[in-house]
C-alpha cells in the first residue's frame, strides 16, 4: 500500500484540468490533466481501499467535474471549481487517506483510558 495520499491529486486533476483548459485555451491539455490525475488515483485506491471505496472515490471525481460546469454560470468558473475540488478532496480524504496515514484513534489503543 502507497502512503501517498490521493487527495492533492484529486486537486490537482480538477483545478489543473481547469486552469489548462482557460489559460493555455487547450482543451484536450486539460483533458490530458484531468484524466491522467484520476487514472492514477483509481489506481491508488483500488490497490489501497478496494472496488467499492474506488467506485465511490471515482465516481465522486466525475460527478465534481459535471457538476462544476452548471454550478459555474451561477458563481462563476474559478468559485465552482474549487467548491467542487474541495467536496471531492475531503471525500477522498475521508475514505481513502485517512486510512494510509498509520495512526490509530486513542480509544483503539490497548490499556487507554478515556477521561
Amino acid at each position: 500500500m502507497s502512503s501517498t495520499p490521493t487527495a492533492p491529486l484529486v486537486a490537482t486533476g480538477l483545478i489543473g484540468g481547469y486552469a489548462a483548459a482557460r489559460h493555455a485555451g487547450r482543451s484536450d491539455l486539460a483533458t490530458v490533466v484531468f484524466t491522467g490525475a484520476g487514472a492514477v488515483c483509481a489506481r491508488s485506491w483500488l490497490r489501497s481501499s478496494g472496488r467499492r471505496t474506488a467506485g465511490v472515490l471515482l465516481g465522486t471525481y466525475l460527478v465534481a467535474f459535471w457538476v462544476s460546469h452548471p454550478l459555474a454560470k451561477r458563481i462563476g468558473g474559478w468559485p465552482s471549481v474549487l467548491a467542487m475540488t474541495a467536496a471531492a478532496a475531503t471525500t477522498t480524504a475521508g475514505l481513502a487517506d485517512r486510512s494510509r496515514t498509520g495512526s490509530v484513534p486513542a480509544s483503539e489503543i490497548k490499556g487507554f483510558v478515556a477521561g
